[in-house]
């Protein structure tokens, strides 16, 4: 279980082919990583698999792949890291699981003021998932939405502190990023299914 708030960006050193999917080593300024321990990068759950100094390594598997981007890095890429939430820290975004839904595709970046508005495009399976001034994860940042200006279309307004600390501040239109749907919202959806049947 995460929050959505990036405790480092990390640099993607290696990345390795396996028969399993892929290994990638990641710079971070993180000393104290142990073997076993999940870290969401760009909001994707994988598990530590070896520690080095001031690096770490993770395996993204087959199935992983493909409901991510990761099977598109290459080294140098920075990403956002998270550590798993401890019982007893603070919950200063919201509940989020690292289990990423889709990826979505940036069609506009431009700054208003004091604001950077990122337009998303998401796939349409996520739509009904995505409320105006709800909970939203896009690249392991948690967000709150701030206008959905079109069906499909996903606007975020990212603050400045936000933007120079994670990687959002670098997205450009055509970039594909994960999103992560709000978790409440998935189980509301599920348990309402059933009678939406019956409404039809």
């Amino acid at each position: 279980m995460f929050t959505g708030l990036i405790d480092d960006v990390g640099l993607v050193e290696r990345v390795e082919r396996t028969d399993a999917g892929r290994e990638l080593r990641i710079r971070s300024r993180h000393t104290d990583l142990v073997d076993g321990e999940s870290v969401a990068v760009n909001g994707a759950c994988l598990t530590v698999l070896a520690t080095d100094t001031g690096a770490f390594t993770v395996a993204a598997v087959i199935t992983t792949l493909g409901r991510t981007c990761i099977g598109e890095w290459e080294a140098g890429r920075r990403v956002n890291l998270e550590r798993a939430l401890r019982l007893g820290d603070r919950l200063g975004g919201h509940m989020v699981q690292g289990h990423v839904d889709d990826v979505g595709v940036v069609e506009e970046t431009r700054r208003v003021g004091d604001a950077l508005l990122i337009d998303v495009r998401l796939p349409v399976e996520l739509e009904a998932l995505v409320v105006r001034h709800g909970s939203v994860t896009v690249d392991g940042v948690s967000l709150t939405v701030n206008a959905l200006p079109e069906p499909g279309l996903l606007q975020l307004s990212i603050i400045e502190y936000t933007w120079r600390h994670t990687t959002l501040g670098e997205l450009a239109k055509g970039d594909r990023v994960h999103v992560e749907a709000d978790m409440v919202g998935k189980y509301v959806r599920q348990l309402v299914i059933p009678y939406m049947a019956d409404l039809g």
